[in-house]
């Protein structure tokens, strides 16, 4: 196959529904205040699917949106992966579905991995490039939480929001796109935080809808605990496989899960807070969509420019964890 390529992100986008959820709207909803949410979380809002949307609607969304601004038609897509751990149905892959809707004709999967999903994909993607199989593959972090959320729970109830961002990536010329990746699993910790029912070691039953079974249960002070070690840990481990260093970075896009975890990552890198690109006081934890969302944001806002060197970084439901150094294409 000759020399290995490089492989980069030539355009983004994302979406999210048009229905918000204050903390206001909580207080009425659990028992809870807007102050300790903010304080807790640094949430102050979030996207709320109503009934009849799906994953795919958002993620078609943001697909049409990246493609648009790659200048690229579906038919130049040779691959489709979907991180989402909320698929429209268990079977057949969301991504399928995004792949027909958008008119596509390419192979398309989805791919499980929590939180840390989409950057999981995006180094499945930069496989495929580098090494040749495909020229151009769509990655989308897709996942609607408030679907699987438990309303009668306030520890979880008020974390999480839904949306989609999508991201085309193609070979680039070297030292352009994609640097290095970090990605790890600890499946000791898988207990921290699952869907309890719904799959083949707890099929759905009556009883167990009735115990809120088949809607996210978490451990929150485990899955806080970890997140707050494994986020500073995988962005220098990322850095050291690329020989850069903290003061190369220009932006971190980190899983926008709770304020006091980037926070944590802030003091363990010394880095000043304005390199850190933070939304999810309005969009709250949108899982798999979290990071290409949010770099959506700070690129459409010209947080993120051509040249600058950026670190994404997710931890989610496993326990697993993501990072990947990007020298910005666009």
């Amino acid at each position: 196959m000759g020399e290995m390529r490089n492989a980069g992100i030539i355009g983004i986008g994302s979406a999210v529904p048009e229905k918000v959820l204050t903390n206001a709207d909580l207080e009425k909803m659990i028992d809870t205040s807007d102050e300790w949410i903010r304080t807790m979380t640094g949430i102050r809002e979030r996207r709320i699917a109503v009934d009849g949307e799906a994953t795919s609607d958002f993620a078609i969304k943001a697909a049409n949106m990246a493609l648009q601004r790659a200048g690229l038609e579906p038919k130049d897509i040779d691959l489709i992966i979907v991180a989402t751990v909320t698929g429209d149905m268990l079977l057949p892959a969301t991504a399928s579905i995004v792949q027909n809707a958008i008119g596509a004709n390419c192979p398309a999967f989805d791919l499980a991995a929590g939180c840390s999903g989409w950057v999981y994909a995006l180094a499945v993607a930069n496989g495929f490039i580098t090494s040749g199989m495909y020229d151009r593959v769509l990655v989308i972090g897709a996942d609607l939480l408030t679907k699987v959320t438990n309303w009668t729970d306030r520890g979880t109830c008020i974390l999480f929001g839904d949306g989609a961002g999508a991201a085309v990536v193609e070979p680039m010329e070297p030292g352009a796109g994609m640097l290095a990746f970090e990605l790890g699993s600890d499946g000791s910790g898988a207990s921290s935080l699952t869907i309890p029912a719904g799959g083949t070691r707890q099929p759905v039953t009556h009883e167990n809808l009735d115990t809120h079974a088949n809607k996210v249960v978490m451990e929150g002070r485990e899955v806080f605990k970890f997140a707050v070690k494994i986020q500073g840990e995988a962005i220098e481990r990322v850095l050291a496989k690329c020989g850069l260093n903290t003061t190369d970075i220009d932006m971190v896009v980190p899983h926008q899960a709770n304020m006091r975890v980037i926070e944590s990552a802030v003091n363990r890198l010394g880095l000043p807070m304005e390199k850190f690109f933070v939304n999810l006081d309005r969009y709250g934890n949108t899982s798999g969509a979290s990071i290409p969302l949010a770099l959506d944001e700070a690129t459409q806002a010209g947080r993120i420019k051509k040249g600058d060197t950026v670190v994404v970084v997710g931890f989610g439901a496993g326990l697993t964890w993501a990072a990947g150094v990007i020298k910005w294409a666009y």
